[in-house]
């Protein structure tokens, strides 16, 4: 395992080799003429060669069936981008690592006084039927639990700053037989546990359901449910990241940038968008950088198992050696970037800070951008950002937010996909990996068309 180490030598470096600051100031008229020809010159050896119909394509051919982790259809994908890969000249590396498979309960039943409740399961929950009292114990911290007898019965639990993992291994440690977890937000939950373990029977409800059963309780009543999960079934098996290498074609800085997006779906998605979209976005960036003068090292990753907990990319960063973690300018996340019903592009950071990789992109909006402004930042987790940045790497997840209606179903398809928004993020991400790689030389880095500072703004924008 690679060993943290502090960035700001890295970043110094960084900056002075074409990377954006930002300054504390307002967006300036000038920041804003991101869309003039002149600003636009710098970016054009990238920009110009992207072929938004290669995306498209790319995403028709991936999102003809399902790819969930571990499955044929996954490593038929994996077997395509390779080959996509390979054709462009690159050194291709195949990483596999053991996962564990989900199938799906084919029974969930939830009997309330008689009354049966829309419910759903968690990926890598278990079987079982229990018949108890329910009782409430908030957001399912282990104090939440004190002084309330939960013994053999079945734990309400409300979503939030606990993993569901935990809330889970936190109810049966206080004894309880069986957990219903209610959502905090609208809509249902699409939840994972992460990984296969001795948990108690589970499932989720949606946040009108739950608070009704909390104000029950509140009141006094006694509320006697059954829950009952069948079918579900945890089997080992392979996944696959896709990895490809692109080393300075000029003096090198020794410096790297990797370019990544997760290539598996949920069952029964084909995952047009979430993340195809991002798939195809990294494949023809690899195809516009692979006979560009660069002077950094370039990695393009395709990472499997992400809908299982971001397994994928956590391999990758296990397996990181010392010296390509201490040469890692940044990492480019692109996730669900082709929804036409998506909303717009934000880029997020698992802490909510800054960094290289936002500076950039939003330098980049604002040269490139239709309206001319600088791209956005937030504060999210949940993609395969997370494992760089908890390791002290600069990344940050570029995507459309709120996400489409259709995410994580049977509808995400490519008649779903938006060509404007792919080219949008392929340019954006392709301008500011371009930013840091190209070949530096005094006279590009003091002319007029080189990058400008930028502002750029915090959004809290929620992604469902």
């Amino acid at each position: 395992m690679v060993k943290k180490r502090t960035l700001s030598i890295l970043l110094a470096a960084s900056l002075t080799l074409g990377a954006t600051a930002t300054s504390a100031a307002p967006l300036t008229p000038v920041a804003k003429a991101g869309n003039l020809q002149s600003d636009q010159a710098f970016d054009n050896k990238i920009v110009k060669r992207i072929k938004v119909d290669n995306i498209y394509n790319h995403i028709a051919e991936l999102s003809k069936n399902p790819r969930v982790a571990g499955t044929q259809g996954e490593y038929e994908a994996v077997e395509y981008i390779k080959r996509q890969f390979e054709s462009y000249g690159y050194e291709t590396e195949i990483q596999p690592f053991d996962i564990y498979s989900y199938t799906a309960p084919n029974l969930i039943e939830l009997n309330v006084d008689g009354n049966v409740l829309e419910s759903s399961d968690f990926t890598y929950g278990v079987n079982g039927e229990v018949t108890s009292e329910l009782v409430y114990v908030g957001l399912g911290a282990l104090d939440d639990f004190e002084g309330k007898d939960v013994s053999g019965k079945i734990a309400l639990i409300e979503r939030g700053e606990f993993s569901f993992a935990e809330k889970i291994e936190n109810a049966k440690k206080a004894g309880a037989s069986a957990v219903i977890i209610y959502n905090n937000t609208t809509g249902v939950i699409n939840g994972t546990l992460g990984e296969p373990k001795d948990y108690i029977p589970a499932v989720a409800i949606t946040k009108d359901q739950g608070s009704a059963l909390k104000e029950r309780l509140d009141k006094g009543e006694t509320i006697n449910v059954t829950l009952k999960v069948e079918g579900a079934k945890t089997n080992k098996a392979t996944s696959h990241n896709v990895v490809a290498t692109k080393n300075a074609t000029q003096k090198s800085t020794g410096q790297l940038v990797l370019v990544g997006a997760h290539h598996d779906s949920v069952d029964g998605a084909p995952g047009a968008n979430d993340d195809a979209s991002g798939t195809a976005t990294v494949l023809e960036l690899a195809r516009v950088f692979a006979n560009a003068p660069t002077d950094t090292d370039l990695r393009f990753v395709t990472f499997g198992a992400e809908e299982n907990g971001l397994l994928g990319s956590y391999e990758f960063v296990e397996r990181m050696t010392q010296e390509d973690y201490d040469r890692t300018v940044g990492m480019f996340q692109m996730d669900m970037v082709g929804s036409k019903d998506a909303g717009p592009l934000i880029v997020y950071t698992n802490d909510g800070e800054k960094n290289i990789v936002t500076d950039l992109a939003a330098a980049a909006g604002a040269r490139l951008s239709k309206t001319g402004e600088a791209t956005p930042y937030g504060m999210e987790g949940r993609s395969d950002h997370v494992p760089f940045a908890e390791i002290g790497l600069p990344a940050a997840l570029f995507i459309h937010a709120p996400v489409e209606p259709w995410y994580h179903s049977p509808d995400d398809t490519l008649d779903k996909i938006s060509k404007e928004k792919l080219e949008e993020v392929a340019t954006i991400v392709g301008a500011a990996v371009y930013q840091v790689a190209r070949p530096d030389t005094p006279a590009l880095t003091n002319a007029k068309v080189a990058p400008k500072e930028v502002d750029y703004v915090f959004e809290e924008r929620e992604l469902e």
